[in-house]
């Protein structure tokens, strides 16, 4: 309860917007307090400086002014670190319900002077430490976990930095207006539905019986017995075949069709359909309550039937 009230008091002190281009960390954007380790520091200096006072120690007030003025160039480097750095969100890349959303954000730094000990965290406590390297451009990718199915929001996040001693802190919110689509987490095992072709044969051809046609990059969900090996080993990257369907066959994704009880679980089958359908070449279509998506195949068809699935009973905001 008192992080949550915290969290609320934050959000209305500082008022963040959402960001929808580049932001470059200006004076005004950067915040800087002492942690506690250098409240630490500051007692024992006052403490050393009532001792010089009172025994009158000439080499003490030496020492104390000299850690002082330390601590305040350690305030003005812990600023500096974080002055004039340039951020940018860039794009995130669907996934699945339970895996982890990498969502990416450019940084540049256009100074002579690196930026040690840098640190993203957002609300829920996902972090990530870098450095940006002077004159250098550096691409950091966020981790959140993808924890239920439609938008996924980036959010508020904090940048900040303790470097170099660790006595001051100054951070930066961020907020940028970037998502990332969360696809339902499809069953392990989903055997395909009949076939419908236009005969009435209700025929579909299988993996073996087809013509192989190509390869695509690999997408999480395909199946493993069409990754593409040979290519793997001669580091072309991770590829699936690709096999051409007989003319007219299609097969019809149905929501109504679906066993299972829950709606979450009958759009955990029908994503597993779909990954293993766009597998094998197959022409398919999906029908849900409402809306009807056109036989096809290809990456394309893939990706809507995902995104309708993902997005299915969300409401219109979420389109």
């Amino acid at each position: 309860m008192l992080n949550a009230l915290k969290q609320k008091t934050l959000a209305w002190l500082f008022r963040p917007k959402i960001e929808r281009g580049a932001v470059t960390l200006t004076q005004r954007r950067i915040f800087i307090l002492p942690t506690r380790q250098g409240l630490a520091l500051a007692c024992v200096l006052v403490l050393m400086l009532l001792g010089d006072i009172n025994y009158n120690l000439s080499l003490g007030y030496v020492l104390t002014f000299l850690l002082a003025m330390v601590a305040v160039m350690s305030m003005l480097h812990t600023f500096r670190n974080l002055a004039h750095l340039e951020i940018r969100a860039g794009r995130a890349d669907a996934v699945f319900s339970g895996e982890t959303a990498h969502f990416m954000l450019h940084f540049r730094n256009t100074s002579n002077l690196p930026r040690y000990r840098l640190e993203l965290r957002d609300a829920d406590g996902n972090t990530i430490s870098f450095d940006v390297l002077p004159r250098q451009d550096a691409v950091i990718a966020f981790p959140v976990p993808a924890t239920r199915r439609g938008w996924l929001e980036l959010g508020r996040l904090t940048l900040q930095t303790g470097f170099p001693l660790g006595l001051f802190q100054a951070w930066s919110y961020l907020h940028f207006d970037t998502r990332c689509l969360v696809y339902p987490k499809p069953l392990e095992k989903a055997p395909l539905p009949p076939g419908n072709a236009p005969d009435d044969a209700g025929k579909r051809s299988s993996a073996g019986d087809d013509d192989f046609t190509g390869l695509r990059n690999y997408v999480a969900g395909d199946a493993l017995p069409r990754i593409a090996w040979k290519a793997f080993a001669r580091e072309q990257g991770l590829q699936v075949k690709q096999f051409s369907t007989q003319t007219g066959e299609e097969l019809w994704l149905d929501f109504a069709d679906v066993p299972d009880r829950t709606d979450e679980e009958k759009l955990a089958r029908m994503t597993r359909w779909v990954l293993d359908a766009e597998a094998q070449g197959l022409r398919y279509g999906l029908r849900l309550p409402g809306s009807e998506l056109p036989a096809g195949n290809g990456a394309a068809q893939r990706d809507e039937c995902l995104r309708r699935l993902a997005l299915f009973g969300l409401g219109e905001k979420n389109l």
